[in-house]
């Protein structure tokens, strides 16, 4: 990635023709080809950009009344010939650094982190619960957990980020097909996720089925109760 602070103007010519004044800018040159122009604000979206693959190349600006003048003219250009036309009149500084392969985003807090904390820390459930299995197999699809309560009672849970009603019918079909095998009868559900929306809460409930919303940082134990007021 190279980038450069300079005082330049800059030219779009192509289906659209925009122009910008000179003034000091960040221009991003990264390793796929793609250059964009910042401003020191509007957060993270360029003023101007062109898009991979595309390529460029540097002109000298000659000038009669200036022959020391170090101004060139970048011109990036894509297949389509449109052209991101830059004219640097001084460049402020040029750094240039290889940041390697990026092993892109991972999602913290999905439903599998929620599922593995949760049966790791099955009392999060409730005083007396032990864990029977993770994603325990039914004809129509896995449960995400199967426990026993305090009374040795099975229980399901069905685990979801943002609980919806679709979450809580899936729940209820589990349950309604678990109770058929005298071995886990009764089963109880419980219906976990970080958010619970007020409908689906009260079709659980409704349905005999309790609702827990999980606290993803407390179960990292990324907080903790020291901190706490109350």
């Amino acid at each position: 990635m190279r980038l450069v602070i300079a005082r330049c103007s800059v030219d779009y010519v192509g289906r659209l023709e925009a122009h910008l004044p000179v003034a000091d800018r960040l221009i991003l040159i990264k390793a796929d080809g793609s250059v964009s122009i910042h401003a020191d604000d509007r957060a993270f979206k360029p003023l101007n950009w062109m898009s991979p693959p595309c390529s460029l190349r540097t002109e000298a600006i000659l000038d009669a009344a200036d022959p020391e003048t170090k101004a060139e003219l970048w011109i990036v250009e894509n297949p389509k010939k449109e052209q991101l036309r830059i004219k640097i009149e001084k460049i402020h500084q040029d750094v240039e650094y290889a940041l390697g392969v990026d092993p892109g985003l991972v999602k913290d807090g999905v439903e599998a982190h929620l599922q593995e904390l949760l049966s790791s820390n099955i009392e999060t459930l409730g005083e007396g619960y032990t864990l029977i299995r993770r994603e325990y197999p039914t004809p129509i699809g896995p449960v995400d957990i199967l426990c026993r309560n305090a009374q040795h009672e099975t229980v399901a849970v069905e685990i979801k980020r943002r609980g919806g009603i679709d979450g809580v019918e899936q729940l209820s079909r589990y349950l309604e097909l678990l109770n058929r095998d005298a071995m886990l009868a009764p089963v109880h559900g419980v219906f976990a996720a970080q958010e619970i929306k007020p409908q689906a809460r009260t079709l659980a409930e409704d349905r005999g089925i309790r609702c827990v919303t999980l606290d993803y940082a407390e179960m990292r134990g990324l907080i903790s109760d020291e901190l706490r007021l109350f």
